[in-house]
């Protein structure tokens, strides 16, 4: 279902959903940005104790799957949310980043 998704409609969706609520006031990039923190926080949280064995089991439990899924779609949500508000395509922003990574560490042969 959700194979035809693209950014720019979850961007939409997210703006859609804030202008119903009149949440658009809110949505400046200070405080989107302590947002995204807090959630990344929360994401951090569920891995906090855990030993590396442990994390990369985490999906395996569904409680857990479900809490790191949802943490996840948060970070994403306020993520997309401030790229909206200022104007970054993330898409083309990460791509961007990969080149720069690219020439910065040169595969060493």
């Amino acid at each position: 279902m959700t194979d035809h998704l693209d950014v720019a409609e979850l961007q939409r969706r997210l703006a859609d959903f804030a202008a119903a609520r009149n949440w658009q006031q809110y949505h400046t990039p200070k405080n989107l940005v302590a947002a995204l923190s807090v959630e990344a926080s929360e994401l951090v949280e569920i891995f906090q104790w855990l030993t590396p064995e442990e994390s990369a089991r985490v999906m395996t439990e569904p409680d857990t799957a479900h809490r790191v899924t949802d943490e996840v779609a948060d970070v994403l949500a306020y993520l997309l949310q401030l790229c909206e508000v200022l104007g970054i395509d993330p898409l083309a922003a990460l791509n961007a980043k990969i080149d720069r990574n690219e020439r910065r560490f040169p595969i060493q042969e």
